[in-house]
């Protein structure tokens, strides 16, 4: 795994702070329309909305098509492994699961996914945990 630079990755900009601001605005607004309507909620959060605004942001910083494009090819594939818990945790909650133990499970259920989707991925040649 490649060094991280943390100390690029903690020290904020205005920028920085901007986008911090936009990024929570749309994840509060998402959640206040969830008091209301939880179908068009649900429909907000299934836009790839995080995803779009990451992207926005990347161009903005000057990356390049390629990163972009790995960015974005990146993001289906992972994806994958996240969608059974939007079938798994309902269930559990339907089914008296208390939502701590739910939750709890249902993250490690993803992570599970998650390896068994790069494990599967590397044999097609697709390699998202490059080393």
């Amino acid at each position: 795994m490649p060094h991280i630079p943390w100390e690029k990755i903690l020290s904020f900009s205005a920028a920085d702070v901007v986008k911090l601001l936009i990024s929570a605005a749309i994840i509060v607004v998402v959640n206040k329309i969830q008091l209301f309507n939880d179908r068009l909620s649900a429909l907000l959060i299934a836009l790839p909305l995080t995803s779009l605004v990451a992207m926005i942001w990347m161009h903005q910083a000057g990356q390049s098509p390629q990163r972009l494009a790995n960015h974005a090819e990146g993001t289906f594939w992972f994806v994958l492994p996240t969608l059974p818990m939007f079938l798994i945790l309902p269930w559990m909650l339907r089914h008296q699961w208390g939502f701590w133990t739910a939750l709890t499970a249902n993250c490690l259920l993803t992570i599970g996914f998650f390896w068994f989707t790069v494990f599967v991925l590397r044999r097609f040649g697709i390699d998202l945990m490059p080393k």
